[in-house]
């Protein structure tokens, strides 16, 4: 018998992270392997899943990737593991379209059940009404039962739970109403300081999880013999050497990219003094504003990479991996490939999916940053952005020589990375 469920909740802040990562302790405490799952382009959470189950967590998203995609990954990486978790996104039918992508439509696609996370704070027997709504909605996806968040007694419980009782759902427990139990700041890094708050957290959640969540009977609720196996099929990449920075400021990776490379080198631009020798070399995003003075003072790591480039050198950056391609970001020295300067002031979130048009292919994937290029036209991009209605988007891509950079994070995993320089 195998577990397999997805979290999903009424809206965003419900504490779905809370509970998820409560769950995923609290579980792999029992010596059950759980592996761990995030819907939608979030690769901040992810990390978090990571440290609380001890296994990669996978981002799940059907607009970057197909739901044969999704299918497949949620197969390939459930092996081995007695209790697969996913985290949902917002609200359970919040999409990109509609209910499209959302926690609903992922339950759906894998074909399990879901746990709806309720707000409970400032609410008693009202609940019975969302509960019997979120349930009954569609009717093609199941909701095993309820858990409740922010619950402020005993008394405040029993209230939630007859309303459970009343629309016939099973209710598995609750978390309290608790300060301490709010997500530490998402802006950490990767620092061993920031681990070691996050990991003290989680602990704490599942102490909490423990205490007032009846976990064998959501494992058991959730559990069926067989699970259908579907075939990843990835484009890998052959004889290709490829060099991922990997450190407290770049660490913004969708692990499913780099499993079609046969040959993977991580190195730190924060840490390392030389770049090692690679065919590719790629940045991904991160933290590199917060690391700006230590990437600056790398000199030789910073002129490794300028010279790759100007050597025609195979680069992609994204987000964070762009900025420290740029001259500097707030006057401290970045790689100097590309003749732009970044800042952080007056910075404002640009976010969505995307949809990028280049002249050998075709892309999907997220854009979700604060900093912004003072003067962003001062070279011409290389492709054309779309948001997920199919809108116009003026971020640029930029590209020098075989360096191709840009704001988005990119999702290939289904397609063949390397036609971006054909």
């Amino acid at each position: 018998m195998k577990s397999a469920f997805l979290i999903a909740a009424v809206s965003s802040g419900c504490g779905k992270t809370t509970l998820s990562l409560g769950l995923m302790r609290a579980i792999a405490r029992k010596h059950i392997s759980v592996q761990p799952f995030k819907c939608g382009p979030d690769y901040i959470d992810t990390q978090f899943q990571s440290i609380a189950a001890e296994r990669e967590s996978i981002n799940l998203d059907l607009f970057m990737s197909s739901a044969s995609h999704v299918r497949a990954l949620f197969s390939h990486y459930s092996k081995g593991s007695d209790v697969s978790i996913v985290e949902g996104v917002m609200g359970m039918f919040d999409g990109f379209d509609k209910m499209k992508g959302s926690s609903a439509d992922i339950a759906r696609v894998l074909d399990i059940p879901m746990i709806l996370l309720v707000n409970a704070a400032s609410t008693a027997y009202s609940v019975a009404a969302t509960i019997y709504g979120f349930t009954r909605f569609c009717h093609d996806v199941r909701v095993a039962g309820v858990i409740f968040n922010r619950v402020a007694s005993e008394n405040h419980f029993s209230f939630l739970r007859k309303a459970c009782e009343d629309v016939g759902m099973e209710c598995f427990g609750y978390l309290t109403k608790n300060e301490a139990l709010q997500t530490p700041s998402r802006h950490l890094g990767l620092t061993l300081s920031s681990r070691e708050v996050m990991d003290r957290f989680i602990d704490m959640a599942a102490d909490e999880v423990e205490k007032n969540v009846d976990i064998d009977s959501l494992v058991e609720v959730t559990s069926r013999r067989e699970f259908p196996e579907e075939q990843l099929d990835i484009p890998v990449v052959q004889n290709l050497t490829v060099a991922v920075a990997r450190d407290e400021a770049f660490n913004f990776i969708y692990p499913a990219n780099l499993s079609i490379f046969t040959k993977i080198i991580y190195f730190s631009p924060l840490h390392d003094q030389r770049l090692p020798e690679a065919d590719l070399v790629y940045l991904p995003g991160g933290y590199p504003e917060l690391f700006a003075k230590e990437l600056s003072a790398n000199f030789e790591m910073r002129n490794d990479i300028k010279d790759f480039a100007e050597q025609g050198g195979h680069i992609l950056a994204e987000c964070g991996g762009l900025i420290y391609l740029c001259e500097d970001i707030d006057g401290e020295k970045m790689c100097g490939v590309f003749p732009l300067k970044a800042t952080m002031e007056d910075s404002k979130l640009s976010l969505g999916y995307r949809t990028i048009e280049f002249s050998h292919t075709t892309l999907k994937g997220h854009e979700f940053h604060y900093s912004h290029m003072i003067d962003p036209s001062s070279i011409p991009g290389i492709a054309s952005q779309q948001n997920a209605k199919g809108l116009k988007v003026d971020t640029p891509v930029y590209k020098y020589k075989n360096t191709i950079a840009g704001y988005t994070h990119l999702y290939w995993a289904e397609t063949d990375i390397l036609k971006l320089w054909e």
